[in-house]
């Protein structure tokens, strides 16, 4: 891959992981334009998508290291709710990585035209967002069964267009948190999927010696979308703090049209 491509993709992720537009749908098609504008395939894509990934997690780190700090320390009845909600995307996630051929996995999780269709998923998600009165619950005090179907609902993000931000904050308002307690508890339960999909793609990457993009590459690319993502997040945090979240339908909406369109088209 080279470092033009690594920096866009870089840049696409930073932006996209935190904002409700799906990182992973944009990922997909950009890499499909890159190879449309002959490109050919963009090498290493999944190797590449990881650690772009774990750039956004570090974001992720940094921008609430204090938040970090006080769930290890003296707000430790968050961990309850916040393993509880991982356990379903790690299940699944694990259950697509392990339990599917290699060539499905691919297809599944780098389709285009599945992106195209997220999107409108998303966009549902945003704008159900829209109209629903936040609740009054703070992310420690998330019931465990409530935490378990925001979970549910971040393992359906790990199809490409479907926002894992998206879903899982209007998940989290519609089962009584606060708006920024939902986007809070969304993102710490992020910490542990993201960073177990990293070593688990790292070990596969290691052990089968598909990686061809150089070190000093990726480690760019892990820069960018970490520096990228934490802009992001601010960026997101204040829109949702005045209940702007569902204009990004208008966006969406248009962008899965011309998706879809063009993969069902082509």
């Amino acid at each position: 891959m080279s470092i033009f491509e690594m920096i866009l993709l870089a840049i696409v992720q930073g932006i996209t992981e935190f904002l409700p537009i799906s990182s992973d749908g944009h990922l997909a098609v950009v890499n499909a334009l890159l190879q449309a504008g002959g490109k050919g395939e963009v090498p290493d894509l999944l190797e590449t998508t990881i650690v772009l990934h774990l750039g956004t997690l570090a974001s992720v780190l940094i921008f609430y290291r204090r938040e970090i700090i006080r769930l290890l320390t003296t707000n430790r009845r968050a961990i309850l709710p916040l393993i509880a909600a991982t356990i379903p995307a790690g299940v699944i996630g694990v259950g697509i990585e392990k339990g599917l051929p290699d060539e499905t996995t691919k297809w599944l999780l780098e389709s285009p035209l599945f992106a195209g269709f997220g999107f409108f998923i998303t966009a549902a998600a945003l704008w159900w967002l829209g109209r629903t009165k936040e609740g009054e619950i703070d992310y420690p005090d998330t019931p465990t069964w409530k935490a378990v179907v925001i979970g549910f609902f971040q393992a359906a993000a790990i199809l490409p267009g479907v926002s894992r931000s998206g879903l899982t904050i209007s998940s989290g308002v519609g089962l009584g948190l606060r708006r920024e307690a939902a986007a809070t508890f969304s993102f710490l339960m992020a910490i542990p999927v993201i960073g177990g999909a990293g070593l688990l793609k790292i070990k596969d990457a290691v052990d089968k010696g598909t990686t061809s993009t150089p070190i000093p590459t990726l480690a760019l690319g892990f820069i960018v979308s970490m520096l990228v993502g934490i802009a992001a997040l601010w960026v997101l945090l204040r829109m949702l703090r005045r209940g702007r979240l569902e204009l990004f339908v208008y966006y969406l909406v248009p962008l899965g049209i011309v998706v879809t369109g063009w993969q069902l088209l082509k």
